[in-house]
């Protein structure tokens, strides 16, 4: 048996008339039910956004682990991704 709570929650007027407007249109039942998809949402954006950072921290220590760079500095960098970005037109 799931446990629930009640929370109150406060809404500036224009949210509120968001809110009242959707159940009025049919959209939802009640104000519970925009809250509560509004939160199931809001928990699957930042489990993804938690995902992607997992996937950038894995990546820099995979980075880091692979030992130091081809390229001394900035420029040498540069210089290859322009040589890249030529083979790359030529190539069309």
């Amino acid at each position: 048996m799931t446990t629930v709570e009640t929370i109150s929650i406060v809404l500036n007027q224009e949210m509120a008339s968001v809110v009242r407007q959707s159940i009025a249109d049919g959209e939802y039942a009640s104000s519970d039910e925009v809250v509560l998809e509004a939160l199931q949402e809001w928990m699957n954006k930042r489990s993804v956004r938690q995902q992607k950072f997992e996937e950038i921290r894995r990546q820099w220590q995979e980075g880091i682990e692979s030992g130091p760079g081809q390229f001394v500095g900035m420029e040498d960098l540069l210089q290859e991704a322009r040589r890249r970005f030529a083979a790359e037109r030529n190539q069309e």
